[in-house]
């Protein structure tokens, strides 16, 4: 079945990237977010054999490495996945993700589709001409980009978790499921980081609504990798 539901999202995907019809794409995105949400709901079968939580650290290269990175933990939090932005290492800004398996490969598909689609989302806006101020634009589009999908998918994953529990007999297991590994999560996260400095990023520019905006518009799914980066996050 789950993979019957990511074959379902695939379509979905394939559909709301093959029309220009902002209508018709709208429906088949929420459609295609409503499924993935489902997915990682399905992932929770209690009968199961038990899991442990796993991690993998992700490197964003510059320029915007610390944006990038916001984006990608936004992402991973609203997957039921526990982000660390843990600075710069080799090559980049990195992120350190924990989570379950289903979880974090929910994370990597819709963090390598929003990397794409913010990038050319910054691509087509137009800031300030004053170099200083074009910058700061461009950062705080990024910044309303990344906190209006957050709380687009992190309604997808709510919806998903309540129609579940809804009138299911099954629901309060999966309840207890998900308590219980959130529970493990942060105890693997404090097992490795047993002190964390929570930051709130600073935001100068007059982008943020705009990015905002881009974020309702964003196509969650596409996950082809370009040859080149963008050249609006390369500069």
């Amino acid at each position: 079945m789950r993979e019957r539901t990511l074959e379902r999202v695939r379509k979905l995907l394939a559909k709301a990237e093959g029309t220009d019809n902002e209508h018709e794409r709208a429906t088949f995105m929420a459609a295609a977010s409503a499924l993935m949400a489902k997915y990682g709901i399905d992932a929770l079968d209690p009968g199961e054999p038990r899991q442990a939580p796993g991690d993998r650290i992700v490197t964003l290269p510059a320029p915007w490495a610390r944006e990038k990175a916001r984006l990608v933990g936004l992402v991973a939090q609203a997957v039921r996945c526990r982000p660390l932005l843990i600075g710069r290492g080799d090559g980049g800004h990195q992120v350190h993700i924990f989570g379950f398996a289903a979880d974090l490969e929910r994370a990597d598909l819709l963090a390598t589709s929003l990397l794409l689609q913010m990038a050319s989302g910054l691509g087509r806006t137009r800031p300030p001409a004053e170099a200083a101020a074009a910058r700061a634009y461009r950062r705080s589009w990024m910044l309303g980009f990344a906190d209006e999908v957050y709380r687009l998918l992190r309604e997808a994953e709510e919806r998903a978790e309540a129609d579940h529990l809804d009138g299911n007999p099954a629901g309060a297991g999966t309840a207890l499921v998900l308590a219980d590994r959130r529970a493990e999560v942060e105890r693997a996260v404090a097992a490795r980081y047993p002190r964390i400095r929570v930051t709130v990023p600073r935001m100068s520019g007059t982008g943020y609504h705009d990015g905002a905006a881009a974020g309702r518009r964003a196509d969650l799914g596409r996950t082809r990798v370009p040859g080149a980066p963008s050249a609006e996050l390369t500069r």
